[in-house]
């Protein structure tokens, strides 16, 4: 009873692990998570450590037991199914996600955040800080990461900089939820053209159902993406459809607001160099997950969601 009093003593926004598992057996074992692969020789056990991780996705051809749900809800870790590769199934079979019940959570962030949403004005000054947000982390990580630089990724090369700028003003400007959806989707075009430039990909085209290597390495990394910024929002407590510039009738068009901070910064950059290096899916995945540990990504999306959720309420309208 001591170790699952203790299992939150790591707090979401500094845990370490994301798990995807996929043609294994989730269990507890001498007390604690275990996942179990079965080979012809062997039977091997591999824990998973419980009060460092924040989100689980079951791939295909997993199965999990009640006991190991309890043990992952005492440590609040958010479990997910999802299809092959971490891609959530679509139709009929979208992710389903399950998330530890507490009715001992901390409430004032969703209070605050509802002290402000339901004013449009306020709304949109907030996606503004979410965009500027976006650049900020962009600058940040590639301005420091050697493994970037040594595939020309610089945020001081002009046409970043043009880019960059430019969607500086266009957020100063945008006057509507719609003008700064269009900058947005502006920027994310001049960035994929400027990756593709570098990791001499040729011309490129963003298609979610394509099969070329980046655009489903996009995929995949959006999703992890995704899965960080759900579990942000499910630990403070804020329900996933109260956004600030995604659909309206999306249900979790917060979870996407959140997740653009980190994406362009991590996701889009290796998408294109691990599709230059003809590495596999898995290798991508494990490659973006260590970039969020090196880059802090879950911790600086948590600070940044607090800090709006606790000081916007009663801001000056900045529109």
């Amino acid at each position: 009873m001591e170790y699952l009093n203790n299992l939150k003593a790591i707090l979401h926004s500094k845990r370490a692990n994301i798990f995807y598992l996929e043609k294994c057996r989730v269990l507890m074992k001498d007390g604690r998570v275990v996942y179990l692969t079965e080979t012809k020789k062997e039977n091997q056990y591999f824990n998973i450590p419980v009060a460092n991780t924040t989100v689980i996705l079951l791939g295909m051809g997993t199965s999990i037991t009640q006991a190991a749900v309890r043990m992952l809800a005492s440590a609040g870790v958010l479990l997910g199914f999802s299809g092959t590769g971490g891609t959530p199934l679509l139709m009929g079979a979208e992710v389903e996600w399950m998330t530890p019940q507490s009715e001992y959570r901390p409430t004032e962030y969703v209070q605050g955040w509802l002290s402000f949403w339901f004013d449009e004005r306020k709304r949109l000054s907030v996606a503004k800080r979410f965009q500027e947000a976006r650049i900020e982390y962009l600058v940040k990580v590639w301005g420091k990461d050697r493994d970037l630089q040594d595939h020309q990724f610089f945020c001081d090369e002009d046409d970043i900089q043009r880019s960059l700028e430019a969607f500086r003003k266009e957020i100063s400007g945008a006057n509507s939820v719609e003008s700064l959806l269009s900058s947005e989707a502006q920027l994310t075009k001049r960035l994929y053209k400027a990756a593709a430039k570098r990791t001499g990909h040729g011309k490129f085209i963003r298609e979610r159902e394509a099969i070329d290597s980046a655009n489903t390495f996009l995929n995949h990394g959006n999703y992890l993406a995704y899965g960080l910024a759900a579990t942000c929002l499910w630990v403070l407590g804020i329900p996933h459809g109260f956004a600030v510039l995604h659909g309206k009738t999306r249900r979790g068009a917060l979870v996407f607001d959140v997740a653009d901070i980190i994406k362009d910064a991590i996701i889009l950059p290796w998408a294109f160099i691990c599709a230059q290096d003809k590495l596999k899916g898995q290798e991508f995945r494990q490659h973006c997950l260590i970039q969020f540990t090196k880059h802090r990504a879950l911790e600086h999306v948590f600070e940044l969601v607090k800090d709006v959720a606790i000081s916007k309420g009663n801001m000056e309208e900045q529109v």
